[in-house]
C-alpha cells in the first residue's frame, strides 16, 4: 500500500523560509506522476484548506491567495516526491501541513483526495 510520508516541518521565525517535502512509499510500482499532489493545512479549530495543488497533465497549479506568491508547490516525478517551498511565513500560516493525492482535481479541496500523510507540523514564531 503506498504511502505518503511529510518531512520538513518544525519551528520557524516570521520572515523565515521552510521547505515540506512528500515522500512515497509501500508500492515499488507507484508513479507519482499519474497523480494529482495537493498541499493542505489545519490550524487548531480550523477547517483543513487547501493550499497548493498541482496536476502535471496538463499543467495546472492551483494557490490559496493567502499563499499565492510566498508559497511554491513542485514536484520531482523521477523520484516520486513532491514539494512545498514556503516564504516570508507569517503566524498565521502555523499548521499541521500535509500532503495527499488524487487521480482528478477541480477545486484543490480535501474531499477530491483520497490518499493522505500524516502530516507535519510548522509553527512560525519569535
Amino acid at each position: 500500500q503506498v504511502q505518503l510520508v511529510e518531512s520538513g516541518g518544525g519551528l520557524v521565525q516570521p520572515g523565515g523560509s521552510l521547505t515540506l517535502s512528500c515522500a512515497t512509499s509501500g508500492f515499488a510500482g507507484f508513479a507519482l506522476k499519474n497523480y494529482v499532489v495537493g498541499w493542505f493545512r489545519q490550524a487548531p479549530g480550523r477547517a483543513r484548506e487547501g493550499i497548493a495543488c498541482a496536476d502535471d497533465t496538463p499543467h495546472t497549479i492551483y494557490y490559496a491567495d493567502s499563499v499565492k506568491g510566498r508559497f511554491t508547490i513542485s514536484r520531482n516525478n523521477a523520484n516520486n516526491t513532491a514539494y512545498l517551498q514556503m516564504n516570508d511565513l507569517r503566524s498565521d500560516d502555523t499548521a499541521v501541513y500535509y500532503c495527499a493525492t488524487a487521480v482528478y482535481m477541480d477545486y484543490c479541496r480535501d474531499y477530491e483526495f483520497d490518499r493522505w500523510g500524516r502530516g507535519t507540523q510548522v509553527t512560525v514564531s519569535s
